[in-house]
């Protein structure tokens, strides 16, 4: 008989307060299924128990919280052809993220260090989200041919101006004082005062409401580089496609602006346009729940019907040549009815079966 494989979660308590802390540092703590499945037992668990009050997620070793799911498994199930693997986690992974925002403790999520794809699922849909000096923050997946989900676009489409565009499509990444500005965080904490405010949390004297404790702690994060951005993003990433974006960026005088429309020029045209599209409904969409839905059957259908992004994975984790051959290969020859069909694919299972 074999042996259930370890755990790559720790949940434990103290004095009121459920620690969970992601503990595959190695890999900086990259999502599997068995650790969302994990997580989820645990917060289902506490939920009934009456020795927890409040919630901490953190993640284990010095690099970072998370850097996000497993893209190297979704290789493998694709490649090996097991598309009923490849909707098991996400099933699993975005019922996890709703859980996340919809749960009735208070949860404090510490994104300490890198802290991408999946672990701004985690993280950001969290009651009470702190980062550092340390952490840089970003929906990195139109860099492998991919599309932002974990409830992303749900975030993105309610950032400031156009900075959810300009984020989505050129998988930028955030400073504390950045993902403070752009909603993806509320509190700046030093990394030096993190195990002071775990201290706090659990002992609750006064104040003794995790949201005036955290502030105990806070610090003002400075000026945002995206906040001054404001003017060359809102008017490059307002226009209607990925090629006008490229064409108002050339146009603009800031380095920064040609900068992003050289990154846009070398990922997959596909993805950049579903993202802006998907960016863009998300901001009418009720509630994260409805964004989860809407990318779930965005992530089904670049798993069944677009090789970019297995070309994307295989560039970047795979052979590691950094040299993808995008299908098509060019912004210009996008087709508007296959961003259309993304839009249309139904999945053969549910998102909330």
């Amino acid at each position: 008989m074999s042996e259930a494989p370890e755990s790559q979660i720790v949940a434990r308590v103290e004095h009121g307060v459920g620690h969970l802390t992601l503990d595959r540092p190695r890999a900086i703590n990259a999502l599997n299924l068995g650790m969302i499945r994990d997580l989820t037992s645990a917060l289902d668990a506490w939920v009934r128990s009456p020795e927890v009050d409040l919630v901490v997620l953190d993640g284990a070793g010095d690099r970072g919280f998370c850097a996000g799911g497993d893209v190297r498994g979704l290789y493998d199930q694709i490649v090996g052809g097991d598309p009923d693997a490849t909707g098991t986690f996400f099933r699993a992974e975005y019922a996890l993220n709703a859980r996340l925002s919809e749960y009735p403790l208070p949860l404090v999520a510490l994104a300490d260090g890198i802290t991408m794809g999946g672990g701004i699922g985690l993280a950001g849909h969290a009651a009470i989200r702190v980062v550092t000096e340390r952490s840089k923050l970003a929906m990195p997946e139109t860099r492998i041919g991919f599309t932002p989900d974990v409830g992303g676009t749900w975030l993105l489409g309610r950032a400031p101006g156009r900075i959810g565009e300009y984020l989505g499509l050129t998988g930028g990444a955030m400073d504390a004082a950045d993902a403070i500005y752009a909603g993806f965080a509320d509190h700046l904490v030093p990394s030096a005062s993190l195990d002071g405010l775990r201290e706090a949390l659990e002992s609750r004297a006064d104040p003794s409401s995790p949201s005036e404790i955290v502030l105990l702690f806070d610090e003002t994060a400075g000026a945002s580089r995206l906040e001054a951005a404001r003017p060359w993003i809102d008017d490059a990433f307002s226009a209607d496609t990925v090629a006008e974006i490229v064409a108002r960026l050339r146009a603009r005088p800031e380095p920064e602006a040609s900068a992003a429309a050289d990154t846009l020029a070398e990922l997959a045209p596909t993805g950049l346009a579903v993202t802006l599209e998907a960016v863009r409904r998300a901001r009418a969409l009720p509630d994260l729940r409805a964004a989860l839905a809407q990318e779930y059957g965005l992530v089904l259908w670049f798993a069944a019907t677009q090789p970019d992004l297995v070309e994307g994975i295989r560039a970047q984790l795979v052979d590691k040549d950094r040299s993808p051959r995008w299908n098509p290969a060019s912004i210009d020859e996008i087709d508007p009815a296959v961003v259309a069909s993304a839009f249309a694919f139904v999945p053969a299972v549910p998102l909330w079966a």
